[in-house]
């Protein structure tokens, strides 16, 4: 455990709540990317990027990325995972281009991530993707690593290890366990997995309400319509708000002790949660 500032969740309160891919071999799209509104942008040489592209991919980031400046704050890099022939070459291209962000695919140990932190710079850090059985076995190691902000949790790569039939209630305890470990190594929480139906709001906010019950604050996003309906569920609505400046002056005026709000009797867990709605909203 490290005493770093990706450490603690409530040192970080301004991490995005989306995440959108973009394929690397998209250049002309980085920066429609950027643009979308997403609270970070996700350059993939994984999953969107063909063998042959790969190396042409790298070369268009590098120069791209190089002139984002304040910018490349929000713009994060999907690797290759360790099993391939294309990982230490995005290892290299993290290196040569300073990239700030990285998230690290198929992650099932704590080696994988020190390697790769090897490659970036003071201020760099990683977001390793849990998507296979080992990775879950291995989720706390993983999120008390040196250089982990957060964990994204590859839910379609995760149904695949496990040949798993689809229904939700076969996330439940991974999605659990991530939150969990993250929650109790002190990093901000999770991010969910994507949802592949785009035009599908219905299952977006499904799949979101699903992810929020087992602890996540952030989901990935595979299409730009995918964020504005994401964080229009993210903030607190007025009812909760006004609940929440209830909470929090009844509080104060007791100095904190447990108080009566709206008939109900309010303690410190209750105090707290309203606190965290006002941080949000």
């Amino acid at each position: 455990m490290t005493s770093d500032s990706h450490r603690s969740r409530d040192a970080v309160p301004d991490l995005p709540v989306t995440y959108l891919f973009v394929p690397g071999n998209r250049p002309d799209r980085f920066d429609k990317a950027v643009a979308s509104g997403a609270g970070a942008v996700i350059v993939d040489l994984e999953d969107a990027v063909g063998p042959a592209d790969k190396a042409a991919s790298r070369s268009e980031f590098a120069s791209w990325y190089g002139r984002r400046g304040a910018a490349a704050d929000r713009i994060l890099l999907r690797i290759n995972d360790a099993t391939t022939p294309w990982h230490d070459a995005d290892m290299a291209l993290v290196a040569q281009a300073e990239v700030r962000g990285v998230l690290l695919p198929k992650a099932e140990s704590v080696e994988q991530i020190e390697r790769l932190g090897s490659a970036l710079g003071a201020r760099g850090f990683v977001i390793p993707i849990v998507e296979t059985a080992k990775g879950i076995v291995n989720v706390d190691a993983l999120a008390g690593a040196a250089r982990v902000q957060r964990i994204a949790f590859g839910n379609l790569d995760y149904v695949l290890d496990l040949d798993l039939s689809g229904d939700e209630r076969g996330l439940l305890y991974p999605a659990a366990r991530i939150a969990v470990a993250s929650r109790a190594a002190g990093i901000a929480p999770p991010i969910a997995g994507v949802t592949p139906e785009i035009g599908d709001k219905a299952r977006l906010l499904a799949d979101l309400a699903f992810a929020r019950a087992c602890g996540f604050g952030a989901k990935l996003c595979i299409h730009p319509a995918q964020i504005e309906p994401i964080h229009a569920a993210m903030r607190p609505s007025e009812s909760e708000v006004a609940w929440a400046k209830r909470v929090a002056e009844a509080a104060e005026a007791s100095g904190g002790a447990a108080v009566q709000v709206d008939g109900k009797m309010v303690d410190r867990p209750v105090i707290e949660k309203a606190l965290r709605i006002l941080a949000r909203s």
